[in-house]
């Protein structure tokens, strides 16, 4: 099995699908935010670094997160693959992983990037909920994801809630920002033949699955 980068727009259910191929493939789900999260969590040095940096209202520099990232993928649960998100965000991060993936001798494997509208990304965002309680994210527009009882999350029984940046005029800017700031990386993979672009508007996750499963096999 190969890695696997997913590069997305906010609301293009990147951690739905991550879910998904995480489950069937039995692949770790890497995610450069619940590293940060977790080093803080444990109150290791570079975690009160991180800490302090944040609380600063600063980016953690990208040699901290190269840090973190070498000793995550040099876990054994990643000799057979990974999926790996929020990473790389510009084509500097782009060519450093690069550098990692050599010095442990990995595959950069496949990168996905999932397409889809404004228009669409938006709808979606204005139909989410999630549980504040265990973090489950539920979408009202698709009933596939949904929750089985209204407001009610499945895995913990908690009220369901709306996240408060959840409004057209914040997403839009998220939105812009996004895709302004990556098309260069993704430009940068295109050139490199690199690049799997998977249209999700209107398409179910499973469907969105089969398909990513079918190109990477």
């Amino acid at each position: 099995m190969k890695n696997i980068i997913f590069i997305a727009p906010p609301a293009a259910g990147k951690g739905t699908i991550s879910e998904i191929l995480e489950h069937r493939f039995n692949l770790p789900h890497i995610s450069t935010g619940d590293l940060l999260r977790d080093e803080i969590a444990h109150m290791t040095k570079l975690g009160k670094e991180i800490k302090d940096s944040m609380a600063r209202g600063e980016f953690v520099s990208d040699e901290i997160i190269t840090k973190l990232l070498i000793k995550r993928l040099s876990n054994k649960d990643c000799k057979k693959g990974y999926i790996l998100d929020g990473y790389p965000r510009n084509i500097n991060q782009a060519k450093e992983y690069e550098r990692i993936l050599e010095e442990l001798s990995f595959d950069i494997g496949t990168i996905i990037y999932l397409k889809i509208s404004k228009e669409e990304a938006l709808l979606r965002s204005m139909s989410r909920v999630i549980c504040p309680k265990c973090g489950a994210t539920y979408n009202l527009s698709n009933t596939e994801l949904s929750p089985v009882r209204e407001n009610i999350c499945d895995h913990c029984d908690s009220s369901l809630v709306t996240r408060s940046d959840d409004n057209k005029e914040t997403f839009i800017n998220r939105f812009d920002t996004y895709m302004k700031e990556t098309y260069p990386l993704i430009k940068y993979y295109e050139d490199n033949n690199n690049l799997l672009v998977v249209d999700v508007e209107g398409k179910s996750p499973d469907a969105i699955f089969e398909e990513i499963k079918k190109a990477i096999k």
